[in-house]
């Protein structure tokens, strides 16, 4: 994610929103690019992350947000839309927010065939294709920069796992604290060679998740 940041144009000294934002895990690593603002509709998430020192996060929800128009160069939504109740709200009002010519880094979990108790347990109203997310932004005024999958790697797994969870009527229950912790550094490293793929300009077409960029047009109606 942040390297795809660092290859956008966001001027010199850019304004940045993370929303859901949770506790403020990701808030110091978008600090390198500029001036950063959280918003969570969790309000003990707000007060963990002003406890751990960003000052900066609000309690409010993705579909009303609390900011002038035109306010930040680079609006952050790192899966958290398949949370809300109405996205395509929630991406209008993102880009109400955005100034002309800003962009958006948008995050949300693939293939709604996929759909499971996991999905169920982590509170999701819903999975995507990659022809929902191009539909959906675009008719919240987004220009599409690049729309690609991630997480390609464990897809086969996820998938025959989930639906032998269906098959065996699985209560709903997240399937990442069913992960023994000795794999976790096998999956990390698998995660971290699909990074390399997409920092060399290889980005795959299916995974787990959709990672898509987006620009507001500005006012010319220009790229």
């Amino acid at each position: 994610m942040l390297e795809r940041i660092a290859r956008l144009t966001l001027g010199d000294a850019p304004r940045i929103l993370d929303v859901g934002c949770g506790t403020g895990q990701l808030l110091p690593d978008l600090g390198r690019f500029g001036a950063v603002t959280g918003v969570d509709v969790n309000a003990r998430a707000v007060e963990y992350a002003r406890d751990r020192g960003s000052a900066d996060v609000h309690l409010a929800a993705a579909e009303s947000l609390p900011f002038a128009s035109g306010t930040f160069e680079l609006v952050t939504c790192l899966d958290v839309l398949e949370h809300v109740g109405d996205d395509l709200r929630a991406l209008t009002e993102m880009r109400r927010v955005t100034a002309p010519g800003g962009y958006l880094l948008l995050s949300v979990p693939a293939h709604p065939a996929l759909w499971s108790g996991h999905d169920v347990a982590a509170g999701h109203a819903r999975r995507y294709a990659a022809r929902d997310v191009h539909a959906l932004a675009a008719k919240a005024g987004w220009q599409p920069v690049e729309v690609f999958g991630f997480n390609a790697l464990l897809l086969p797994f996820a998938a025959l796992f989930r639906a032998a969870s269906r098959l065996a009527g699985a209560r709903p229950r997240s399937h990442l604290l069913l992960t023994p912790r000795w794999l976790d550094p096998v999956l990390e490293r698998l995660l971290r060679l699909e990074a390399a793929a997409v920092r060399r300009g290889r980005p795959v077409r299916r995974g787990l998740s959709i990672i898509g960029v987006f620009r507001n047009p500005s006012r010319d109606g220009g790229r």
